[in-house]
């Protein structure tokens, strides 16, 4: 009971900081991350998200992805015209980008920018084990700091998305919030994984991460998981939304006492069954049905 109190009040005093008129703001609409529905393309592929019920798209802009990286100017305009003409929104792509100087960079972005994409995420930072974690912060920032400058060039915002595991730059997202606390969030941000943030933080660190990351959040990604023991110890292993360990009714109310109002995608890491699409998509079409009750109850 003395826990159940404790989490109660620590909400409590989140919702109190980031209190913001919810009226202010449309409710938030929910898309689907490409790389799930890899397997489908051009038509065939917007068909399938507005079936499931998708508002949008998250494209992966990315080696392997449905869209080539060296050919965004060409393929991209045709493949973001018929996911609209189907009705769906593209508010953000997922690309390879790390910094300013990565490849086709500035040609993904200027061609997003075109398009009325502005988000996008970026990322994949590790940690040098031989060189102290300060030192290497202040080179991360410096990097930012120049990824900024691009994103100012052609109005995009660059999210970085926090995943979990030992010597990954943003895992605790503390690490981020030091190097970001001084750049525009509207050029640079996170993309805020609650799943991979539950991971790293299970019973209270993934509120204070939510709480530190504040203005920095530029998009959400969805996901659910449980702890299994493995031969090496305990492992996370993905699962349907609303099956694992994350805290979606309380989460969810603290982006409501939000101004968030960015791209929320959900992901489907678990196994699914790709060879039987009709299982697959009834297996994503259960996550997404799951999650709208979670935002209609949240009142997002």
């Amino acid at each position: 009971m003395g826990n159940q109190v404790s989490r109660r009040a620590v909400l409590a005093g989140a919702a109190a900081l980031l209190a913001t008129p919810l009226s202010a703001r449309e409710k938030l609409k929910i898309s689907i991350f490409s790389k799930h529905l890899s397997f489908v393309q051009g038509a065939e592929f917007a068909k399938a998200a507005s079936d499931l019920g998708f508002d949008g798209v998250d494209i992966t802009v990315r080696k392997g992805g449905h869209i080539a990286p060296e050919r965004v100017k060409e393929t991209l305009p045709g493949l973001v015209g018929i996911l609209r003409k189907q009705g769906l929104e593209v508010p953000m792509i997922t690309t390879d980008i790390v910094d300013s100087d990565t490849p086709f960079a500035e040609d993904i972005l200027r061609t997003a920018s075109t398009l009325g994409i502005h988000n996008y995420r970026f990322g994949g930072f590790k940690y040098a084990a031989d060189k102290p974690i300060p030192a290497q912060l202040d080179e991360f920032r410096v990097r930012l700091e120049k990824l900024a400058k691009l994103n100012a060039k052609y109005q995009t915002c660059a999210m970085y998305h926090t995943h979990s595991g030992v010597g990954l730059v943003g895992a605790p997202i503390w690490d981020l919030y030091i190097v970001m606390k001084d750049i525009d969030p509207k050029l640079v941000g996170m993309n805020y994984d609650i799943g991979h943030a539950t991971i790293e933080g299970g019973f209270g660190g993934w509120i204070a991460s939510w709480r530190v990351a504040g203005p920095h959040v530029r998009g959400i990604a969805l996901k659910d998981f449980v702890w299994t023991k493995q031969a090496r110890g305990y492992r996370e292993q993905w699962t349907p939304i609303g099956e694992g360990m994350v805290h979606f009714p309380e989460f969810l109310g603290m982006v409501a006492q939000s101004s968030f109002n960015g791209p929320v995608q959900v992901h489907y890491e678990y196994k699914l069954p790709e060879e039987d699409r009709a299982a697959t998509y009834a297996m994503m079409k259960k996550d997404l049905t799951t999650l709208r009750g979670y935002f209609a109850k949240a009142g997002i």
